[in-house]
């Protein structure tokens, strides 16, 4: 996979005018596009029509986190959007994965789309150890990660969203075959924000990541196409 490809452009913007404009900008240029919470609560589908025309795949990034019936209506809605990558909890639990599976594939089937791949979370970027135990998690962010994992490819997902910090650890212990997604991806001197287990593009790749979400880096860059094409040969040279 080229580097480019490898890039998920985190379109983190109020409205979908303005992810347009960033999805625009980064045509040709990364490999892949998400749409996040913020802006599908906002303006739901209409979010996802504004970057369907730029031809890239769409993630996504609902994080569904609810009772399996819910889970699986709500993501039946999903699936039939046309996106490519859709996110749940793996915090969720089995039931409420397989619930999940079963609602992309309804939805994409009545709309003649292919069904998304289902991806869970494992642990967010935001929580550090004592986080986790203070919610009651017994173990490292790592073995954390890696039982929600397991419990999340047991239950159908497709694959995992983890920290850089995890990605190594989850690609040992899981084989090839479950797709990791890695946000909290920061260029050698990016600021890190709120963000609290981050990593370099190149050290996730070299762990084992096979998309990489990049978001501020490249939103906030005074150019996101050189940023991108920065990171995308950084990544190539890796060949």
């Amino acid at each position: 996979m080229r580097g480019r490809e490898r890039i998920v452009a985190a379109l983190d913007v109020p409205d979908p005018a303005a992810a347009a404009a960033l999805a625009g900008r980064l045509a040709g240029h990364v490999g892949m596009y998400k749409v996040g919470l913020e802006l599908f609560v906002a303006h739901g589908r209409a979010a996802v029509d504004a970057v369907r025309p730029f031809g890239l795949p769409i993630f996504l990034d609902l994080k569904l986190h609810d009772i399996p019936h819910t889970v699986e209506a709500a993501a039946r809605v999903a699936g039939a959007l046309g996106a490519a990558l859709v996110t749940v909890h793996a915090s969720g639990g089995s039931e409420m994965i397989a619930a999940a599976r079963r609602g992309l594939s309804a939805g994409a089937a009545a709309a003649g789309a292919a069904a998304p791949k289902l991806l869970a979370v494992t642990v967010l970027t935001s929580l550090a150890a004592g986080d986790l135990h203070a919610l009651g998690f017994a173990g490292t962010p790592a073995e954390v990660a890696l039982r929600l994992a397991r419990l999340a490819v047991k239950a159908g997902a497709d694959g995992l969203v983890c920290s850089p910090e995890e990605v190594a650890h989850l690609r040992r212990e899981l084989g090839p075959a479950p797709l990791l997604v890695v946000p909290g991806i920061r260029p050698a001197g990016a600021a890190a924000g709120d963000q609290r287990r981050t990593g370099t593009p190149r050290a996730a790749v070299e762990a084992g990541a096979s998309h990489l979400v990049i978001g501020r880096p490249l939103r906030d860059a005074p150019d996101p196409a050189a940023a991108a094409d920065s990171i995308a040969a950084d990544l190539d040279a890796l060949d």
